[in-house]
């Protein structure tokens, strides 16, 4: 078995597997800003897999997103018992959510994927893979240089992600899949 195989083995149980260095690491998170830049991947088996490469123009960014449920916008006035604690859930994942958060952050990368690093009570961490277009060195790459196209602006906010495709139910194809998909009435309600 090679080293990766040894890490993603630990990252199926980071509690028991990581501990104290998995606690620690979330106290410090919990510290810093919602997006966060990061020389190195805390999981590089999990990176490597999503297409990261240490190399000039792959930026990482950690990002903090807080769980839960999402309370319904509603009227400042008027106490009416039907208007009290309405939840709903987003349509999309906090995994989305936090590729769009890094995307705003850094507006001259594209987001090319994402992955879970921690999570306690209140928060989850992803940390996103971003490219940066404009770079000579990804422009030339015969592995990246796909995302330079202009079809590929915007991608976490198109969901073009692979989190971004889950939510918009792209994960099944053909018969009996006709109804994950919603339609664009029910999304823009």
């Amino acid at each position: 078995m090679g080293a990766y195989k040894y890490i993603q083995a630990l990252w199926k149980k980071p509690k028991e597997n990581l501990g104290d260095i998995q606690k620690q690491r979330l106290i410090k998170w919990r510290r810093e800003h919602t997006v966060v830049r990061v020389e190195h991947p805390t999981r590089i088996d999990r990176a490597r897999t999503l297409g990261y490469k240490a190399k000039q123009g792959v930026v990482m960014a950690r990002v903090r997103v807080s769980k839960g449920g999402h309370e319904r916008p509603r009227h400042k006035k008027g106490r009416k018992p039907k208007n009290a604690g309405f939840f709903y859930t987003l349509a999309k994942s906090h995994q989305s959510v936090a590729e769009e958060k890094a995307g705003r952050k850094f507006p001259n990368t594209e987001v090319l994927n994402s992955y879970w690093v921690g999570a306690d009570g209140r928060h989850k961490w992803y940390e996103v893979i971003l490219i940066d277009k404009a770079h000579p060195a990804i422009q030339n790459d015969k592995d990246l240089g796909w995302i330079t196209n202009p079809v590929h602006t915007r991608r976490a906010f198109r969901g073009l992600t692979s989190s971004g495709k889950k939510h918009r139910g792209l994960r099944k194809k053909g018969k009996g899949a006709e109804k994950i998909r919603p339609s664009v009435r029910k999304r823009l309600k």
